[in-house]
């Protein structure tokens, strides 16, 4: 497919939805290099980072042109923001744009990655950079909760939307598995989307097989949720008694270590993963830990505190993987084959997605999708919340942080960098 053909697939079925200009390689690179180097907090907070700076500041693209990615981004394996930033590079400038924007947010994480993984290799040790983190947060917090609300707006347009909404909640609350809520609700408005067809349009070649397909993926998930809960054993981290970190390949009966064999650990992973950086985790413990003994459990569980601590997302944890088993070029082939099928998966998705909005059965699925998206950051903001806000000062910084981004025009970006410091005059004081 040429570039205008996959920009034009890749733009929304309304050309009121269009971005007002076309927008160059140079402005995306631009955007999502700063995005990458000051996006800290994990995935919801990059998401809200994205809608503040694209959809608010920018109008790049619209609230329901983002809704729509992000709810495609939640049906696909992989990291959700980058594959989020690939969305967008690919609807504003085609594949090239698509490139430019996945590679403009990995990029800053992974070299602050390999910084950090120089020095521990060096030193034996991770710098300390935790009480930053901890003067971010809070203000992520407000960041995360300004982009629910207009996202939320947008979202939840009608009465049954709003029902749909609460149900997904209470799902959530109750421990719901993500994708399961995330398919059942776009499933459930799809059903009722074709409840109130009239005979007429309702062919048998058209809904039926739809309608048929959706029940069938919805099944399926069913059914892997719950061969997954029985077949699999816990995967909870019991970290090593020891406090030193060995060398860097664990002594435990190690396999012999090749470049290509960690390539194509990490595509597997790639491929496959959904959830939090706790499913990352596990992931990164079976091969890398037990199966092959490559890593120490201890050097594994400092890489995924690299992971959480730089901003951008927290797949480059095996940028950090990849430097300790071998230099600068492990560091390089690892972040390719973690992130390469994310970009596969979008450019094979993204022009679904206003084809999708073409139909009344697809469109209502994700509307469906797209409410139980902002649900699903709405959770995260809390879980946030609680680690967060743990003392007076973390709590007033929250508050100011929020009277300043809902009453004024200030960029959050300014607002992190300002709890960063606060965060380590408290660490060092």
């Amino acid at each position: 497919m040429s570039d205008p053909e996959f920009s034009k697939s890749l733009a929304a079925s309304s050309p009121a939805e269009t971005p007002p200009h076309r927008v160059s390689l140079g402005e995306i690179a631009s955007v999502f290099l700063q995005l990458g180097a000051t996006a800290f907090g994990g995935p919801a907070a990059h998401l809200a980072r994205m809608e503040e700076e694209l959809v608010r500041r920018r109008g790049w693209i619209t609230h329901a042109e983002f809704l729509d990615l992000l709810g495609a981004t939640n049906l696909i394996p992989g990291p959700n923001s980058t594959e989020m930033a690939i969305h967008i590079g690919g609807k504003l400038a085609g594949w090239r744009g698509l490139i430019v924007a996945g590679v403009g947010f990995i990029l800053p994480a992974m070299l602050m990655v390999i910084l950090l993984a120089a020095f521990y290799v060096r030193f034996h040790a991770v710098p300390v950079f935790t009480g930053i983190l901890d003067g971010v947060k809070p203000v992520l917090i407000v960041v995360v909760l300004q982009a629910i609300l207009k996202l939320g707006q947008a979202a939840i347009r009608t009465q049954r939307l709003a029902m749909l909404a609460v149900a997904i909640l209470a799902a959530l609350i109750l421990g719901g598995h993500e994708l399961l809520v995330l398919v059942g609700a776009g499933w459930l408005m799809a059903v009722l989307a074709a409840c109130r067809l009239p005979p007429s349009s309702m062919p048998e070649r058209g809904t039926v097989p739809i309608l048929g397909a959706l029940t069938l993926v919805l099944l399926l998930i069913v059914g892997g949720i719950l061969a997954g809960r029985m077949l699999t054993t816990d995967p909870s981290i019991v970290t090593s008694p020891s406090t030193e970190h060995g060398p860097i390949l664990a002594t435990n009966s190690p396999s012999e270590f090749r470049l290509e064999s960690m390539a194509a650990v990490l595509l597997k992973i790639g491929a496959v993963l959904f959830g939090s950086g706790y499913v990352l985790l596990a992931y990164l413990r079976a091969d890398f830990v037990e199966r092959r003994g490559w890593i120490s459990e201890t050097q594994l569980l400092d890489a995924i505190a690299i992971g959480q601590i730089t901003p951008g997302p927290v797949s480059t944890t095996a940028t950090f993987l990849g430097y300790l088993l071998a230099g600068i070029p492990g560091a390089i082939v690892a972040t390719v084959a973690i992130f390469l099928p994310a970009f596969v998966f979008v450019a094979i998705s993204g022009p679904w997605i206003p084809r999708m909005r073409e139909s009344r059965l697809m469109g209502a699925f994700l509307d469906g999708v797209n409410v139980a998206s902002v649900g699903l950051m709405l959770m995260v903001a809390w879980e946030l919340a609680r680690s967060a806000l743990l003392d007076l000062p973390t709590i007033l910084v929250a508050i100011v942080s929020g009277i300043l981004l809902f009453g004024t025009r200030i960029n959050s970006t300014w607002l992190m960098l300002a709890g960063g410091i606060f965060g380590l005059i408290r660490t060092v004081c």
